[in-house]
């Protein structure tokens, strides 16, 4: 424990420890795409609706397009249209919404970051504490980062006498080697310590309580093996397409996109065994064992436990939708697949000859992300449980 941290029992807290954050800006570059209007702005509302943020957080929007406080806090307004007393709390969140415009790639736009940055700390009381957040296409991520570094704003006293930490989403790298690249620009310029690479399907509330569904629960864990399950299906369809984001998924596809983010984390959450600890370490050292012991691929197997497909136009819900070939920034002839489907074998004593089925796709017939896992046909309780994230 942590001068100033307080702790709360668990068990009175819905098995989660609290603490009131420390005052921060956070830093959002891309603050006028789509992730931050639909996403990451909501999120952060709702966080203040439920009194999980500290009164001076602050936020500093970072993008190309010109505009001032006023109108960035006017475009973000939207998300609030319910209650008085929901308006008067936006009217309290946006007096901390702050915009700088300016390329990327320019370095006199990063000294008037920092700039910003000291008045909000200043004017906000936010102790100099940064948080950087790239909502912004991956191939910015090592353009900002260096950026940052050259401008000296990384640093735990580069602003006033805080400390500064940077959030990157995925795609980490389009693969080994550029993660690999990504991952030394990274470290090139932040400590580890200050880096937080994340997923945000481990945001969903279930996600977070599978481990404790499994490890809790004195019910499910002792069968939760060969023994008993017969196989694993994780499933994560959706009845949207790409939408605007054609572009993006022209680069990614389905396996990009899903498989080896998000749906990974579902497998790894699903078949690890128990951490010595519930810390980040120690529960990253357990999802890390699943992987090395999924069989890879051959040549072979490839073409019998691998299927890739593409949406063509159809009907959704009634309404006519096109295909994927037909959306804004797709080739007409694209190969990218927006289905994927694998069956993964996971060479360890608990899951020892149970196959784990993953598929993902979009424009299905309906939105679900789900964990099935059918108990094996012998087992003395022949129960099926399914857990649905969504």
């Amino acid at each position: 424990m942590t001068a100033g941290q307080t702790v709360i029992n668990p068990l009175r807290a819905g098995g989660r420890m609290e603490r009131t954050p420390e005052p921060c800006t956070l830093v959002i570059f891309g603050a006028s795409g789509d992730l931050t209007q639909r996403k990451l702005i909501p999120a952060l509302f709702s966080l203040a609706q439920n009194h999980h943020l500290p009164a001076n957080f602050s936020i500093l929007g970072v993008a190309r397009s010109q505009m001032t406080d006023e109108q960035f806090r006017a475009e973000m307004a939207g998300i609030a249209e319910g209650s008085p007393q929901e308006q008067a709390l936006w009217q309290s969140f946006a007096g901390g919404l702050f915009y700088t415009a300016g390329n990327y790639d320019d370095p006199a736009a990063y000294r008037q970051l920092g700039d910003r940055l000291t008045q909000i700390a200043r004017e906000r009381g936010t102790g100099g504490n940064v948080v950087y957040y790239l909502a912004t296409p991956p191939n910015l991520f090592p353009v900002i980062i260096r950026q940052l570094g050259a401008a000296g704003l990384v640093s735990d006293r580069a602003v006033g006498q805080g400390w500064t930490r940077i959030v990157i989403e995925k795609p980490f790298g389009r693969d080994l080697a550029s993660a690999l690249e990504l991952n030394r620009t990274v470290h090139s310029v932040f400590d580890e310590r200050q880096v937080y690479r994340i997923d945000h399907y481990l945001g969903k509330e279930t996600v977070q309580n599978i481990l404790v569904f499994r490890f809790a629960n004195a019910i499910f864990e002792p069968i939760w093996n060969r023994r008993y399950i017969d196989h694993v299906q994780i499933t994560a369809a959706e009845s949207l397409g790409v939408e605007r984001r054609g572009g993006y998924y022209e680069s990614a596809g389905a396996l990009r996109d899903m498989v080896q983010s998000h749906v990974f984390q579902l497998l790894t959450l699903t078949a690890m065994e128990p951490p010595i600890a519930f810390d980040a370490d120690a529960v990253r050292d357990e999802k890390v064992k699943v992987l090395r012991a999924i069989q890879p691929f051959t040549t072979r197997t490839a073409l019998t436990n691998a299927v890739r497909g593409q949406y063509g136009p159809g009907w959704i819900n009634g309404k006519p939708v096109p295909g994927y070939r037909e959306e804004e920034g797709v080739s007409p002839t694209s190969g990218t697949e927006t289905y994927a489907a694998l069956k993964l074998e996971v060479e360890n004593w608990r899951w020892q000859g149970v196959p784990f089925y993953l598929r993902t796709a979009k424009r299905l017939p309906r939105r679900v992300t789900e964990i099935c896992h059918p108990v094996s046909p012998g087992a003395a309780h022949a129960v099926s449980q399914r857990l649905r994230l969504y």
